[in-house]
């Protein structure tokens, strides 16, 4: 790679880290830091774990003879 090509990909990469931490800043401004936080505290997973669980507990009343409701 010449000189002159190292050089454009090196500012090419420094403007997308710059675009990058904007775009991260304008986000955290619009929620509020709230969507962060929330994925953070697990908010999302619990929910995820509920659906899993509800998929069990429906497995386990087919297997035994009873209604997936």
């Amino acid at each position: 790679m010449t000189e002159a090509a190292r050089k454009v990909a090196r500012q090419t990469e420094d403007r997308l880290d710059a675009v990058a931490k904007n775009v991260r800043e304008k986000f955290a401004r619009v929620t509020g830091d709230s969507f962060t936080d929330k994925i953070k505290s697990g908010r999302f997973a619990d929910q995820a774990d509920q659906r899993v669980d509800r998929g069990r507990d429906e497995a386990r009343r087919r297997e035994q003879g009873g209604s997936a409701r």
